[in-house]
């Protein structure tokens, strides 16, 4: 019998370089990094995703692969509140991978609304990412329950409303919507 493996999921371990310009941020970031299980790698050349803390440079070649920290000029791919948790900095990291754009809720009254053929689009989640970032990576949803530490019941109501909000009926469809949604937007 012969097998033959796709890979449309994430890459489970992420390339990323960090910026910013308080070290005591950089450290702090650098370990959320690390404990979500990314490789953290020097200048942006090797990087898969550019993390940028509140007030650091981006250069125009980054915005489709920076996740920021805080308010920045330019527009990254993924921007997060400075108060990011380290869950929200791992999910961001995930979409971003994934060719999906991330905004906070407030997203508007900062200057980064949704852009203007996506404003009927439904969103997804935090959570909801996660739950499409685990099953990306071939996860069951009871191995997506362990990871998440919640119950199986509500990975399922987390898969059906995902699956309505993106218009899909399959968890293949479900990743390859995300994959094509290179400028989706996810709900902080």
């Amino acid at each position: 019998m012969i097998s033959i493996r796709t890979n449309i999921a994430l890459q489970h371990v992420l390339r990323v370089a960090l910026r910013a310009r308080d070290a005591t941020r950089l450290n702090a970031i650098n370990n959320v990094v690390v404990a979500a299980g990314h490789q953290l790698v020097d200048g942006v050349a090797g990087a898969d995703i550019v993390l940028i803390d509140n007030g650091a440079e981006m250069d125009d070649g980054e915005a489709g692969r920076a996740v920021a920290i805080g308010r920045l000029t330019g527009r990254p791919a993924a921007l997060l509140p400075h108060n990011a948790s380290a869950a929200q900095i791992d999910a961001a990291i995930r979409a971003v991978a994934a060719g999906l754009t991330v905004r906070p809720a407030n997203a508007d009254a900062e200057g980064f609304g949704p852009e203007p053929d996506r404003k009927s689009e439904a969103l997804l989640t935090p959570r909801e990412l996660e739950v499409l970032t685990a099953i990306s990576e071939g996860l069951s949803n009871k191995a997506i329950a362990g990871r998440l530490d919640i119950s199986l019941h509500t990975v399922k109501f987390h898969i059906e409303s995902m699956f309505r909000k993106l218009g899909v009926r399959t968890r293949a469809e479900a990743v390859a919507k995300g994959w094509d949604r290179n400028r989706g937007a996810i709900e902080l």
